[in-house]
């Protein structure tokens, strides 16, 4: 079998893994509070970790759409406004 042949069962593999993620799984924690929904921070006196804000990326949810079902929901959109 040609080299090639090798690398295109393996891009289908991850690609359906992550298509079957997205399905199962659509939210993923947010990368910026690491699912918190707070930004924690350090306070400068006592050296604890003191609650900050809201997170501005997730809007203190903790969680936000993964980037696979970001598209799929906007393909999905646009199928839907067409057919219309």
């Amino acid at each position: 079998m040609p080299m090639w042949f090798d690398l295109v069962i393996i891009l289908l593999f991850i690609t359906l893994s992550y298509t079957a993620l997205c399905a199962a799984s659509p939210l993923g924690a947010c990368r910026k509070c690491g699912g918190w929904g707070t930004q924690v921070r350090v306070s400068r006196l006592s050296g604890r970790l003191k609650r900050g804000r809201s997170c501005r990326r997730c809007d203190g949810y903790g969680q936000r759409f993964r980037i696979g079902r970001r598209l799929y929901n906007a393909v999905a959109r646009l199928h839907r406004d067409a057919a219309r």
